[in-house]
């Protein structure tokens, strides 16, 4: 039987383009791509190596993350 996880992955805009990626749960795990898809298929790559050594070590798994937006309203300056 497949255990299914869900992990937050945090995509940041770089200055030169293209995303830096940060994947909380697994301390150290970063990746980086020129397209949101390209981001996420590589976070996927990093998630996925970083089970195998938890696995190789008898490590197990961080949960799953519960992830949560905040929006807040920003008055506009004044013209």
């Amino acid at each position: 039987m497949a255990l299914e996880r869900s992990y937050a992955v945090v995509l940041e805009p770089e200055a030169e383009g293209g995303f830096s990626v940060h994947i909380p749960a697994f301390r150290g795990a970063h990746t980086q791509g020129e397209t949101i898809e390209e981001c996420l298929a590589n976070a996927r790559d990093v998630i996925e190596a970083y089970i195998e050594v938890f696995a190789e070590h008898g490590e197990p798994l961080p949960p799953s993350d519960t992830a949560q937006f905040v929006s807040i309203s920003i008055p506009s300056p004044a013209a």
